[in-house]
């Protein structure tokens, strides 16, 4: 592999020079899975290629979604049969072939409260489900009917009462954040230059085209033009802003819609699959998460913070009053390990309801050199970045066309054979298999890599104190070549401690910006600093999550200071 995937503190000084330097011909704005997937995409089909991104890989939206490569079932009473079949085929696509260590089936009951008319209904649509996704080559298996005896035994934790039977059918999972980074870092692969904590902070013209744009080192200050061909859009919640920074007319308009998830213990849900239902305003997912259940999720309008959008008490109150109506064991503030909001950027259309927006995504040449692009679904990241790149095609005159179907992940090759040779791994370095188990569902063949890292340093193999769950070199790997550069990079992102522990990080911080000090350059006082800084984030959270109202839970987020201070924030 290319040493340029690696991104690490050398990477990122000399990604500062070659932006100063080239002239691109597509300059992606961005880090998130569309930013980072059209990267791929232009860089692969031969064009020189540049992402710059503010804060963090997968800071925004991609992070904190329900973190599921899903075709949409609940669009196919929609009639969006189009959608639907187009997110099932990239689905099939990334557990077959793209992604096959980070995207996996898991399985969901839809419970039924009718045993007859509402079987038939939602089983003829599981069934249409089945079919839009395609009998060669699946990737997971066909629905199935369960009567009530058949469902309890599936799924224990249920109230035996509260429904007359279900079906099961079968999705696939994967840690949003983590796979973002790694389509980046695919990108980088590639021969793209990547940069984090680099904003945005001017568009060039030259008279009403756009020419690159004017980005700023968030941790140093300095800032350098970088000249594009083409400028692609893809910011998500903040597509509007951007676009007024462009002083362009016309396009579209985003609304974000705030989405709020919990987390909890598995033994507090006997059950061997995941969820969903229909539940208030929403949809209710139950999805299993390691030794964990995500619960969510929301669906509400927001227009405050869209850095750090806050969930409040009546968001986490809701989620637990739906699961209470079905789950056995009923479930209190007590049970939440943790808690995440996130914002979905969809198209407005004339509906004041959030719920009833476009989740279809929409591709706008705002003005010669800029191109926007906003809307879509998480699975269906590889389409957005092809139609963004052919849509610059207009300024950019003739090109190759896009390869993404066949470009995998990195960390994909190799992966199934070395999922065939756990135990000898697990042997050969004296690690308990599921330690290696784990590795691989986190980095494929990479885990080679993190292997090699603690067979020159014992200590690295050994737990992470406070988060048993992960290992040290864990750490090491994310600063030395997954671009992590702030404590909540590495807590938040790297690894999900900040959501699965009930301390959500404070018990880890200390040991994590001891492990990574040597590389990234910290003394003790910037140790200290970042120590300090991320317990205040976490003391913000909580406090806004014990207030009632959005307005009041923003305010109280915002009081932590943001470990990247943006000029345009």
């Amino acid at each position: 592999m290319s040493n340029a995937a690696h991104l690490g503190p050398e990477q990122r000084s000399r990604a500062w020079e070659q932006l100063q330097d080239g002239r691109y011909d597509v300059l992606v704005i961005g880090g998130g899975i569309t930013g980072a997937g059209v990267a791929v995409d232009a860089v692969t089909r031969g064009l020189r290629t540049a992402l710059v991104e503010q804060r963090d890989w997968a800071s925004g939206t991609s992070s904190r979604s329900s973190k599921l490569i899903h075709g949409g079932l609940r669009y196919l009473e929609q009639l969006n049969f189009a959608l639907v079949h187009e997110a099932l085929k990239e689905r099939g696509l990334l557990i077959n072939k793209l992604c096959p260590h980070l995207v996996r089936p898991i399985p969901f009951l839809y419970p039924l409260n009718h045993r007859i008319w509402e079987r038939a209904y939602i089983g003829a649509g599981m069934l249409l489900y089945d079919v839009l996704a395609g009998f060669t080559a699946r990737a997971v298996p066909f629905h199935r009917h369960y009567t009530r005896r058949g469902m309890l035994k599936v799924s224990p934790g249920l109230k035996p009462k509260a429904f007359k039977g279900a079906l099961q059918y079968w999705d696939a999972q994967e840690d949003d954040a983590r796979h973002t980074m790694m389509v980046g870092r695919t990108a980088a692969r590639y021969g793209a230059v990547t940069r984090t904590s680099t904003e945005v902070v001017e568009l060039l013209h030259e008279g009403d085209r756009v020419v690159g744009a004017k980005v700023r080192d968030v941790e140093t200050g300095e800032t350098a033009d970088v000249r594009s061909r083409v400028v692609i859009n893809c910011t998500g919640v903040w597509t509007d802003e951007l676009q007024h920074m462009a002083r362009a007319e016309g396009g579209f308009k985003v609304r974000a819609s705030k989405g709020v998830h919990i987390v909890i213990p598995r033994d507090r849900f006997a059950s061997e699959s995941g969820l969903i239902t229909r539940a208030g305003t929403s949809v209710l997912f139950v999805i299993p998460w390691g030794t964990r259940w995500i619960i969510g999720t929301t669906d509400t309008e927001w227009n405050l913070d869209l850095a750090h959008p806050a969930a409040t008490a009546k968001d986490i109150d809701y989620i637990l009053e739906q699961a209470n109506k079905i789950i056995a064991t009923d479930l209190t503030r007590d049970d939440v390990r943790g808690v995440y909001a996130g914002l979905r950027p969809l198209l407005a259309e004339e509906s004041d309801a959030t719920s009833k927006l476009s989740r279809e995504h929409a591709v706008s040449r705002t003005q010669p050199g800029l191109i926007s692009i906003a809307g879509g679904k998480y699975t269906t990241y590889r389409v957005m970045g092809k139609d963004a790149v052919d849509a610059a095609g207009e300024d950019l005159g003739t090109i190759k066309k896009s390869v993404t179907q066949d470009v995998p992940t990195i960390g994909a090759e190799g992966f199934h054979a070395m999922s065939n040779q756990v135990e000898q791994i697990a042997r050969d370095h004296d690690v308990p298999t599921w330690r290696v188990q784990h590795l691989l569902e986190r980095y494929g063949a990479l885990a080679s890599e993190l292997l090699a890292m603690g067979a020159e340093d014992r200590s690295l193999l050994e737990p992470l104190e406070g988060a048993e769950d992960y290992l040290r070199v864990e750490i090491v790997y994310a600063a030395t070549h997954e671009g992590a550069l702030h404590l909540d990079d590495f807590l938040a992102r790297r690894t999900r401690i900040s959501i699965e522990y009930s301390h959500r990080g404070t018990e880890s911080a200390r040991a994590v910006a001891d492990l990574v000090a040597p590389v990234l350059g910290w003394d003790e006082q910037r140790i200290t600093s970042e120590v300090d800084s991320y317990a205040e984030r976490v003391d913000a959270e909580r406090r806004s999550q014990r207030l009632e109202d959005d307005e009041a839970a923003d305010a109280a987020r915002r009081a932590a200071q943001d470990s990247r201070p943006l000029l345009n924030a």
